[in-house]
């Protein structure tokens, strides 16, 4: 290695930023742990008797089934790889997942079948609008069960701080609301528009179009979105942006 590569990771401080940590210490860069989520459970589980159930997220799954829920007969939804995984790791069936691992592929695959279905839809306070929308364009009798609430840990931001110093090589968002958590971040500390300045000098990576979109809509340039929507191909696709000597 030829210089210190730091990357900076928003997972919730749980298991999921301790592999990140791990993965990235892996690839060789140094890590910047800067959580932007906490997840506050509500304690509601997904209604029964519904014909389609859909998960946006590992955490969501692992909330239902912590509260006893099981799929039964539902179809069961999963909007990506991670929360598939999450479902088959407690014992569930996932009947459907998208080629397209967003909201706007979840309506693609299910429009041209839930028209008259109970759609259950089990996910966070900060789901995505243009979901619901499709169902409702496709005639589903939906619901929505929020299964947990993401806020910003008020000690959030030292990622910024190093981001308006330039001293940030690379980001890895992995939705919408870490973005927006850490411009909150950013602008608590009044730094906003250096931080945005300094990630222009930084590889930015994100997971998927809708992140793409919200990050680019707050002026940050998007460098990479990979193929995969899982944080290992984000993490290894900004490593190697971010210092292909690393990888060689």
């Amino acid at each position: 290695m030829t210089q210190e590569v730091t990357v900076a990771v928003f997972r919730p401080d749980d298991e999921r930023l301790a592999s990140a940590v791990d993965l990235l210490d892996s690839l060789g860069a140094t890590p910047v742990a800067d959580p932007m989520l906490v997840v506050e459970p509500t304690g509601a589980t997904p209604a029964s008797a519904a014909d389609y159930t859909i998960f946006t997220s590992k955490t969501g799954v692992e909330l239902a089934a912590e509260a006893g829920w099981e799929p039964g007969e539902t179809i069961l939804v999963s909007i990506g790889p991670g929360t598939t995984a999450a479902a088959e790791s407690v014992g569930w069936t996932v009947d459907r997942e998208p080629e397209t691992y967003s909201s706007v592929g979840l309506v693609e695959l299910l429009a041209d079948e839930v028209d008259g279905e109970r759609v259950e839809v089990a996910r966070s306070d900060h789901g995505s609008q243009e979901l619901l929308d499709g169902l409702d364009a496709a005639n589903a009798d939906w619901s929505e069960t929020v299964l947990y609430k993401l806020v910003r840990p008020p000690e959030s931001g030292e990622s910024a701080e190093l981001a308006a110093a330039g001293e940030l090589a690379a980001v890895a968002f992995t939705s919408s609301l870490t973005v927006a958590h850490f411009l909150d971040a950013a602008a608590e500390r009044g730094i906003r528009e250096e931080t945005i300045e300094g990630l222009d000098e930084a590889v930015v990576g994100v997971i998927g179009e809708p992140t793409r979109e919200t990050a680019e809509s707050h002026g940050i340039d998007v460098d990479i979105v990979p193929d995969e929507a899982t944080f290992e191909a984000l993490a290894t696709t900004v490593v190697e942006a971010a210092a292909p000597s690393y990888t060689e």
